[in-house]
């Protein structure tokens, strides 16, 4: 079983994603320092909360090369999710430190979206994705997937080609982006019982 490092730099919700890692019988640990981030068979990056604080964070925790090292030189499987997602862009409305910068992409407020008065923000609760491209990672998940969202700012990326999913809010955003060994998620899927079950299965599987 490939050893999955768990990103913790003092923004992610780690408790939910090990414990459903473990329910699968996945094996999983807490990566805290450069050498066990390095150590990884695949990495996950989590994250909730704001852009410049979680880009300070992995740069305190000195995670920011040795995450260029795992994904371009190891090129090893990474999934970010939420705010994870958006730190691997180049830049976000809600800040001003550069992101990670894997995505030709960068994260816009939902006030973007065409018709801002006619939808609440945050984006919160379980809202259906649809697929862009045929994909391992949401590979045979069970009918008419959902997943839990919870945020205020969108991924936008330049390259549609790596839109992995859609969802609709209003009007569609990419819910998720794919790149080469990395996949990035807006929702949650530790939060989206039987899909996020699915997803992890599939990310174990890779």
């Amino acid at each position: 079983m490939h050893k999955v490092g768990i990103i913790d730099y003092g923004a992610g919700n780690i408790g939910s994603i090990q414990n459903m890692i473990h329910r699968l019988g996945g094996e999983s640990y807490i990566v805290q320092d450069k050498q066990s981030l390095l150590d990884a068979d695949k990495l996950i990056l989590p994250g909730v909360g704001n852009f410049d604080h979680g880009m300070q964070m992995l740069m305190e925790k000195n995670f920011v090369e040795p995450l260029r090292t795992f994904i371009y030189s190891k090129q090893r499987p990474l999934l970010g999710i939420c705010l994870g997602a958006q730190l691997l862009t180049k830049k976000s409305e809600e800040g001003q430190v550069a992101g990670l910068g894997f995505f030709d992409a960068e994260v816009l407020h939902f006030s973007k979206l065409e018709n801002p008065e006619n939808i609440r923000i945050p984006h919160m609760g379980w809202n259906f994705i649809r697929y862009e491209q045929e994909n391992q990672l949401l590979a045979q998940l069970p009918e008419q997937p959902r997943f839990y969202f919870v945020h205020s700012y969108f991924l936008q990326t330049k390259v549609t080609s790596e839109i992995l999913c859609t969802a609709n809010y209003k009007t569609p955003f990419a819910a998720g982006l794919k790149k080469d060994y990395v996949w990035a998620v807006q929702f949650h899927p530790e939060k989206s019982h039987k899909y996020g079950m699915r997803l992890f299965e599939n990310f174990l599987n890779l």
